[in-house]
Order: C-alpha cells, then structure tokens, then sequence
C-alpha cells in the first residue's frame, strides 16, 4: 500500500475513520470514495494505517468529515484533502515558527511542516480544492484551498502570530481561534484613529529623543525599539474603562517606565525633567533626608504613580504603576497580591468576597528576564490557586531581543522568551513591534481572553532597543550586527507615518508638524522645570514623625470575652467527623482558662484573631503549612474524616465584624512573600502575616525582604505593616533549621522602617499580635516575629488568663525573681528567646541568687530606655553579658553591643557568652549541639566577674 506511507497523524485519523465508517456501512460515504475503498485490502490498509500511526496522537483534526451530500472523491482528492486539512492545522500550531515578527528584518525560524511539499501538495493542488478543507475563518470568501491557505498564513505567519495548542481547554482554544479570524479583533483604525495613535507614536519616540539631545549620558532605560508599548497600554485601559473595571495595577521593570509614567500614568514632564536635574525639593533642604524621618527616595526610573481616567465621570478607573527595584521581575508577586487585596471585600464575616473583574493587573517583563529570573516562574505558578487567583493577568513581554550585552542563545534553552508560559497552560500571542495595527490586535483579543476566561494571557511584543542598556554604553562593542541594522533602521512612528500618508489618512507634512508640537510642548516643560515650577511627587507625601509603637493597655478584652472565644473556636458542627485525636488535643484548650493557665502558642493566637476579628479588622494568613502549622500547632482548618470538608472556626464567630482567610501557600518565599507584601500595601486596615515553615527559608525570598519590605518606605512612601512569623531556636536541628538569621533583620532596621520581636511567652505573643492590628492605621510597620519550635508546648512559655487580660505587650521582661533580692545581684544577663527560658530553668534548679536573666522581646526598635530602667534595679552589678544560642558573628549580639555600650556606665562590663564564630548557623549532630548548648548555660548560669587581666575567674 504504497500511497498509504503519505497518512500520518491527523491524515492517518481522518482516512481511518472514514474506512471504518465505509467497513460498517459502505452507504455512508460517497460513490467515489467508496469506489476507491473497494478496491483496497482491508487487512493492508489496516496494518499500514496501524504501523503509519503508532506512537501519534489520537485522531483529533480540522479534517472535515464527509456529509451526505458531500461531493464524489476519488481516492486521489481524498488522500490530498487530508493532506491540505493537516497542512492547515499545521499553520495554525506552527505557524509562528513561519511569522515574520522582527523588526530587523531577520529572517524566520522556519519549520518542515509549514512547507506544502511535506505534505504533497503543490499550488496547483491547491487550487482544485474546496476551501472548507482548511476550514475556519480562513476559509470566507475564499475561491479555493491555496486562497484559504494564503488568509490562514497572514493571520498566523505574517506580523502577528499565536501559540494556543498548549491550552488545554477545548472551548478556550476554540474561541481563541475564532478571535484570531474574526474582524472584531482585526480592523485598521478609521482616520481619526489613525491621527490618534500618530500623535502618541510621536509623543513616544519625541520625549526619548529630547532626553536623549537635553541629558545626554544619564540613564534612562529608553523605550525605543518597542514605542507601541505605550499605546497597546492605552489600549488595555480603553477595554478596562468599558469593562467597567475599577482599577489596573501594572508592574514593569525600568525599560520604558519613564514613558509610561509620561504618558499612560500622565507623570508632567516638568516633573521627570526636575528629577533628571537633580533639583531640590525646597530651599535648604537636601535631596536625601537621612537624618529626618526615613526617607532616601530612589531613581526616577524606578518611581510608581497613581493616575485617575474619567474622573467625575459614571465609571472611573485608577491606574496604578507600582514601584519597583533594580532587581526586574520582583515585583510581580507584588502585583498579584496588590490586585487581589483590591478585589477582595473583607468587611464581612466569615471568608473574603472576591469580584476578580474590579481590577485588572499588567505586567511587563524583559525577554532575558522573563525566562531567567524563577520568580516570573513562582508568580505564574500562583495563577490558578484559590488564596492567589486574580482573574488572569496580562503579561507583556518587552522583548529587546538582548539582554544588556548577552544573546539569546546564551540567555534562554527555549526557541522564544515566552515559551516558559507554555507550561502553565497559557496562551501566547507573538507581534512585530513594528506594525501598530497587529500590536492593537494583540492586546485586543488578550484583554478579551481575560475578560471571557479570566486566565492569564501572554503578549510577546518582538522589537529592539536602540541605544545601549542604559544609554552610556555602546552596544556595537558585543553586538555590531545588529546595531549596523538598528542605526539604519526607521522608527515606528516614521514607518507608520509614511504608511498613513501613503492611505491618504493624513496630509504631507502633518506628522512633522506633530513632532514639532511634541518637542514645543517638551521645551515649555523643560523651561518651567528650570524655574523651578515643579514640586516632586513625593514632596506631596510627606512622612510622618518618628513615633513608638502604642504599648500600653489598649481595650483589652474582659475574661468573659475570651471564654466565649475559646469555647466557639472549640466548636464544630456535629455531623463533622473531626480526627478523635485532634479533637482530644483542641479540647484540652478548654482547660487552660482556669488559675492553672497552660495557654500555649497555638491557643493565644486564635484568641487574639479572634479579638482583633471583632475589632472590625480582617485578617490573612499565608504560608506554607499554615492551616495546621508546620509544627501542627495551628490546626486553624478542621478536616473531616469522612468526605472532602473543611471547617474554619475563625470564620464562624459571631462577634466578627471582617473576615477571616488563611491558605496553605505552594512551595514558594519569595513569590509568595511578595504577595503578601502586595496584598497587605493595598490592603492597609488589613492584619496581613505570611508564616515560614522554618525561619531561615525565608532566606529565598531575601529579595523582598530587603528591597521591598525592609526599605520600601524609605525609598517610595510606600506602607506596609505585614507580619513575618519565623520559627526559629536551636534544638539540635541542624544548620538549615535553627536559626531565622536574626542578625540580617536587625542588620536592615534604621529610619524607624519595622519591628524585631522575639517574644518568651504566649501572652508575649497575643499582646504583640493585637498591638499589630491596633496601629494599622496609626503606625503602619512590618513585623518581624521570630516564632519559636520547642517552645510552642512547653511550660515555661504558656501563658493564664490574667496574663491576656492583665497584661500588655512588654518590650523588656524583668526577673521576677531577681527583684525579691536586687542588691545580691551582681551579673545581669541580657537575652531573647528561647535561650531565655533554658537560662530561668537553670536559674530555678540552681537557686543562682547573684543572677537576673533578663529577656528583650522587642529588639528593634532598641529598647534602650526599657533597659535603663531595669539596670537601675540592680545597683550593685558590675557586669552585663549577653547570652546567645547563634555564633557570636550572628544573631543580636553585633547589634546590641554597640548600643548597649551607649547606655551603660562604663564602669559595668559588657560581655557575651554564645557560639564561637562560624560559617554555618548550627551543628549538624546532637551530641555536639548538646555540648554547645550546655557550655553557654553553664558559663552564664556560674558568675565569673572579669579581672583586671580580662580573665573570667571560675
């Protein structure tokens, strides 16, 4: 059967199928294939067809199927028929392999099954074909096959072209390639159009050109090579003011923000001029206030703004371009979280409403960092996930076809930056940055996706850059090629404006004229800026005053209160069949109230969620493990034994005014870290707190931690008050799951930017947690908590009722002890954590009465006049020492030292005793962590006061 060896894939699907119809029924195909089938063998056909297919997929193809009026086919049409159906399912899978999207000019990937020769045809054959065999859209107004083939190579081979067999929805694709075809997505802009998108093509490229001529050598991050950036984001913000959506929150690395702040955030231009100069704010004050209230500011290219469209009309939609570090793609988390914060109704009990059609997000990426940098990964992976879901965002890749001075062969294993998108099942658009009416297309049938769907979509927008990374490097030096090409090459807006002038949609000379009017209006600009018309936007926000956080009583809650709390959040339905041992464990809850206490960790949580709930105030907690705790301390989700069920206590209290949300989070820091920071910057009258399953994980997401949360209201004014739980102490687990790394949070705290707790006792914690929520709004500061292990059981660290409904949040716990006998103690020691409490059961055991422990819970900001007063307690003490579980280089110790020695007299010594210093945090064996931890007990616990020699005396 020599003529079957052309079947394979779709052809061998659609030849199979109509044989076995003709074996069943040789009435249901027409005469002349039937003709043909007769006079084949069947055992042959079967076998050839068998062997051509096995390994292929399944049947599945844009073959039409034979109808019973469909016309006569000898066996020579049908075998072409097929042919044309698979080389036009091949177009529409491949053919951005074929599509010419390189403004340069270089020619494209190509791909075998593009060409019409794979599959046997030739023009001709073509020709004698229906154009139904193709199919589709394609297929209207089409005389034949080779006219079909032509209309399905433009729309997926020509500027424009489109990646959708990886969606794995059939209903999706179907509408996708309906999009494609139809011509609501399709339509070139009528005149007035037309003008429109001439005169923002020419306010693009005119402000590049006169920073370029007025700053000559500053960085800039031009957008030049990929100008229709900022009209496919007007565009987006066209469709979302008629989607009635009520905010766009865009992310975007530095490459083409200053224009987009210009134009799509509508940023004066006297405003970036003054920024570019280096103007002061006003008379006599420094740029930089590092000596006031916080504030460092950042470079102009990595500024966000705020911008109303439509304001005073029926539907208003604010823009918001968040700020965003040197460190690219970090910021889509943020986005994510900011989007979902904004969608999100949390003035309700129970679970959070959510309307993802609110706010729309953006991201813009770089075509190297888009597949380099994991965190585009972590975010896209967050997608399709109930505590992170936003209703799909659109994804811009400014591609530059280089990243700084490295090629893509060198950057990415993929043929096409976007190809990483594949994997999560979304759609990619493909467009030539040099053709204004398919980069409109694109963004049209993407925002469309989004709106129909609400799933991610990713548009590829292939341009170039046509400076050097930042304007003061020549790029000839790496990529001489390629520059040879660019300096010849025109911009966009010439190439579109000979176009229009060419369609007689505009006058000679009328796109001259609006350069001229673009640079007039840039040289007003520029001369008020000068004069020093222009406030910059930041001045506009001024930081408030150095406060201390309120740690006083505030409306604590009556032992009434929290009984009632305790016993609803020891309730569940009675058909829900709780684990017995679990539920034997949340019981014993029910007897902690009593004079005896025992409240543990676990407990004085809920309790506190479930006071700050009543408040008014919502709650979010996040991160790995975190429905029942890693240390299964939490059990915050009930499961049931007997069906797929959950139930939430926390979200079933009847005194809560706000809801209450809490999700195990993927396997991820830094992405999910980052939407928590997002959420909790929108979301400011939220108690946002994200958990790490052991502290030092956290060292993943460091990225966010010191460029956004440690410093992001230094440099931007931008709020947060989320809170970081850290597990951590030492207890023989080795070096990755012992130490939080306090020493990198005290290392970052300056300018009043957060909190460092390290909390002894459960009541510590409820009180911490609940001054949290209280100052949201009055003294909004992340939180930095290191959360213990061993302790979240253990005796010495639960708490009584009094001490939640007496008690307050103490940033410096005396000696209780101690204080019954003040002038026998001659060794203070100074410590936090766990360490705390191993030091008071030595101290208890030995009856050591020349020692008070005393433990610092709020380490940053430093409790200096806390301390003071406890020292003035013991007048008779010659010696402080600071005790420590970490290596002498880590944990607090580099930090209290120098501040200890500003408040003690100098006629105390100040000492430490902890690890020796070391490279990794902790040991890896118990028998030596064992010695360790019994050699620094033992030398704090035995007074040795130094000599004169420095020697301690044993």
């Amino acid at each position: 059967m020599q003529n079957l060896e052309r079947f394979y894939g779709p052809n061998a699907g659609y030849v199979l199928e109509l044989y076995e119809r003709y074996q069943k029924d040789p009435a249901s195909v027409d005469a002349a294939t039937r003709a043909t089938f007769d006079s084949w063998n069947p055992e042959e056909v079967e076998a050839a067809l068998k062997q051509q297919n096995a390994g292929t997929r399944s049947a599945v193809t844009t073959a039409p199927v034979a109808h019973e009026d469909a016309p006569a086919y000898s066996r020579g049409q049908v075998i072409k028929i097929v042919a044309a159906s698979t080389y036009a399912h091949a177009i529409r899978e491949k053919g951005h392999l074929g599509a010419h999207l390189d403004p340069l000019g270089s020619e494209p990937m190509g791909d075998p099954a593009l060409l019409p020769e794979t599959y046997g045809l030739s023009n001709q054959d073509l020709e004698q074909l229906s154009p139904r065999v193709v199919g589709g859209h394609a297929a209207e107004g089409a005389e034949n096959a080779r006219e079909a083939i032509e209309a399905l190579k433009k729309m997926y081979s020509g500027t424009i072209s489109y990646e959708f067999d990886q969606v794995k929805s059939p209903d999706e694709r179907r509408w996708l390639r309906d999009a494609v075809g139809l011509h609501l997505y399709h339509h070139d802009p009528k005149a007035p159009e037309a003008y429109k998108l001439l005169k923002r093509l020419t306010q693009v490229e005119a402000f590049e050109r006169y920073l370029h001529q007025s700053y000559t050598g500053q960085k800039r991050f031009s957008i030049e090579g990929i100008d229709m950036l900022v009209p496919m984001l007007d565009e987006i913000i066209s469709g979302a003011v008629d989607s009635e959506t009520k905010e766009a929150v865009i992310g975007m690395a530095h490459r083409g923000r200053l224009n987009v702040l210009a134009h799509v955030l509508g940023k004066p231009y006297g405003a970036i001029f003054t920024e570019f100069s280096h103007a002061k704010h006003e008379e006599g004050v420094p740029l930089t206030d590092s000596f006031g209230f916080g504030w460092t500011g950042d470079v102009k290219y990595h500024l966000g703004a705020e911008h109303l469209f439509g304001e005073g009309a029926a539907v208003n939609l604010n823009v918001i371009l968040s700020p965003n570090p040197s460190h690219l793609e970090f910021v889509n988390p943020v986005i994510g979280g900011m989007s979902r914060a904004s969608q999100e109704i949390r003035t309700v009990a129970g679970a959070p409403l959510q309307d993802v059609d609110k706010t729309l997000p953006i991201l813009i990426h770089g075509d190297a960092a888009f597949p380099g940098e994991g965190v585009v990964a972590e975010t896209m992976n967050l997608w399709h996930l109930r505590g992170y879901w936003v209703g799909g965002t659109i994804h811009i890749i400014a591609n530059n076809q280089l990243g700084f001075t490295t090629d893509p062969e060198d950057s990415r294993s993929t043929p096409f930056a976007s190809d990483l998108a594949k994997g999560f099942s979304i759609p990619i658009i493909h467009v030539n940055a040099d053709d204004p009416f398919a980069c409109l297309t694109a963004v049209h049938i993407a925002h469309s996706y989004r709106d129909q769907f609400h799933k991610d979509v990713v548009i590829d927008l292939v341009g170039y850059r046509r400076w050097g990374h930042n304007e003061g490097d020549e790029p000839a030096f790496t990529q001489p090629r390629m520059y040879e090409s660019i300096r010849s090459h025109p911009t966009v807006r010439e190439l579109y404006a000979r176009l229009l002038e060419q369609r007689k949609m505009i006058e000679p000379g009328e796109a001259e004229k609006l350069v001229n009017d673009a640079f007039a209006e840039l040289e007003k600009a520029k001369r008020e800026a000068d004069n020093g018309d222009y406030i910059l936007p930041e001045q506009k926000k001024p930081l408030r005053k150095r406060v201390r956080p309120t740690l006083e009583k505030a409306a604590n809650l009556s032992t009434e209160q929290l009984k009632a709390y305790n016993e609803e959040l020891l309730s569940w339905p009675k058909s829900f069949a709780l684990n017995p041992k679990l539920a034997r464990i949340l019981q014993r809850r029910g007897t902690t109230l009593g004079p005896e206490g025992g409240i543990d960790w676990g407990q004085a949580e809920a309790l506190a969620f479930a006071s700050i709930l009543a408040d008014g105030i919502a709650i979010r907690l996040t991160g790995q493990d975190v429905e029942r705790g890693t240390f299964s301390h939490r059990n915050a989700v009930l499961h049931s034994e007997d069906s797929d069920e959950t139930y939430i206590p926390l979200q079933h209290l009847m005194d809560s005014q706000a809801s209450f949300s809490i999700y195990n989070s993927p396997l991820s820091e830094v992405g999910a870290l980052g939407f928590e920071y997002g959420y909790s910057v929108h979301a400011p009258n939220t108690l946002v707190v994200w958990e790490a399953q052991f502290g030092d994980f956290s060292n993943v997401a460091q990225v966010i931690i010191d460029q956004f949360i440690a410093s992001g209201r230094a440099k931007w004014k931008q709020d947060s008050s989320v809170v970081m739980l850290l597990p951590h102490g030492y207890e023989g687990q080795g070096p990755e799951h012992s130490s939080a790394r306090l020493e990198r949070y005290l290392q970052l705290a300056a300018q009043d930017n957060w909190r460092v707790a390290n909390c002894s006792t459960a009541a510590q914690y409820y009180h911490l947690l609940r001054m949290q929520a209280q100052n949201l709004k009055a003294y909004p500061r992340p939180l930095v908590i290191m959360t213990p292990k061993a302790l979240l059981r253990k005796a010495e660290s639960a708490s009584s009722l009094d001490d939640l409904v007496q008690g307050t949040f103490q940033p410096v716990i005396d000696d209780q002890q101690a204080l019954q006998h003040p002038n026998s103690i001659r060794r203070v020691i100074l410590c936090t954590g766990k360490i705390s409490i191993d030091l008071l059961a030595r101290a208890r055991h030995e009856h050591n009465d020349d020692i008070a422990i005393v433990r610092v819970e709020m380490l940053y900001p430093f409790p200096g006049e806390e301390i003071k007063q406890v020292l003035v307690n013991y007048p008779q003490a010659r010696e402080i020492i600071w005790v420590q579980e970490e290596p002498k280089n880590m944990g607090a110790w580099s930090y209290m030292s120098p501040r200890l020695a500003e408040i003690v007299d100098q006629s105390m010594t100040v000492d430490v005793i902890s690890r020796p210093e070391r490279s990794s945090p902790a040991a890896g064996f118990w028998d030596l962590y064992i010695a360790e931890q019994e050699k620094i007990i033992t030398e704090a616990s035995s007074l040795s006061l130094k000599q004169p020699g420095g020697n301690y005396v044993r």
